[in-house]
């Protein structure tokens, strides 16, 4: 990983780790194996993708707004463009190196 620093990926593992019910400990293991540039996990992005899109169809159903969630889908896109579909959700990293 060039550009990515320590702090940034342990943020990243963090989030990861929290937003799915992990302990705090694994946010440890996680920025190891993003450092490692190893996505094969956890929860597949195809997967946090479907349930993105269930939120994103709720919400238009009931007129809500939820542009945070819509970023985030996009965001997951990209990792799918690039061959992520089954990597875990920590891979989100590589979309600030993507490129170089």
């Amino acid at each position: 990983i060039s550009f990515i620093t320590i702090e940034a990926v342990w943020v990243v593992a963090k989030v990861c780790s929290t937003s799915h019910g992990q302990p705090p400990s694994g946010s440890r293991n996680r920025a190891r194996t993003m450092l490692a540039d190893e996505f094969d996990f956890g929860f597949a992005v195809q997967w946090m993708r479907k349930d993105l899109s269930i939120a994103l169809a709720e919400a238009r159903i009931n007129r809500a707004n939820l542009p945070a969630t819509a970023l985030v889908d996009q965001l997951y896109a990209q990792v799918t463009a690039m061959g992520g579909a089954r990597w875990d959700t920590s891979s989100l990293i590589r979309l600030l190196n993507w490129g170089g």
